[in-house]
C-alpha cells in the first residue's frame, strides 16, 4: 500500500511537472504508465499479502528451551514435521543472552499441528518444551 501511495504521488507531480511544460501528449502517457505501474503491483502482491496473513496462522510459540539451543537446533526439531519457514529466538536486549523461548513459523497448518502433538512437553537438551500456536502481538500503548 505504501508502495501504491508514494508512486501515486510521484504520478502526480509527474504530470503537473509535464503539464507546465505544455506537452499534453507526455503527461498523459507518463500518466498512464504509472497507473499501469501501480495496478501491476496491486495484481502482484496481493497473494503476498495473503501468505503474510497465513504466516501469523502458522506460527509456534516454543517454550522452556535450552539457553544453549541456537536456530538452527530448533529448525532441525522442527523439520520433521514439515518445512520451516524462519525460527526467531528472543534474547536479552542488555546482554544478549536467549531468554529460553522463541518463535518457529512453518510452511502448513498440518505440520504445525503436527508439531504441537509430537513436541508439547517433549524433551529437549533436558527440558520440557511448551509448543503452541502462537498468539497475536500484544500492543502496549
Amino acid at each position: 500500500m505504501k508502495f501504491f501511495i508514494y508512486s501515486s504521488f510521484i504520478a502526480i507531480i509527474g504530470l503537473i511537472v509535464i503539464i507546465f511544460t505544455l506537452d499534453y501528449q507526455s503527461a498523459i502517457t507518463y500518466f498512464i504508465g504509472i497507473l499501469l505501474i501501480n495496478i501491476l503491483y496491486i495484481i502482484t502482491t496481493k497473494g503476498k499479502c495473503l501468505t503474510e496473513k497465513e504466516k501469523k496462522d502458522e506460527t509456534l510459540y516454543v517454550g522452556n528451551l535450552p539457553y544453549r539451543a541456537n536456530e538452527n537446533d530448533v529448525k532441525t526439531l522442527f523439520e520433521q514435521f514439515g518445512e520451516v519457514k524462519s525460527v526467531r529466538l528472543m534474547k536479552d536486549k542488555k546482554t544478549g543472552k536467549r531468554r529460553g523461548f522463541g518463535f518457529v513459523v512453518m510452511d502448513s497448518k498440518e505440520g504445525l499441528n503436527k508439531a504441537i502433538s509430537e513436541l508439547n512437553n517433549a524433551e529437549f537438551g533436558q527440558r520440557t518444551l511448551k509448543v503452541r500456536e502462537a498468539n497475536e502481538p500484544k500492543n502496549y500503548d
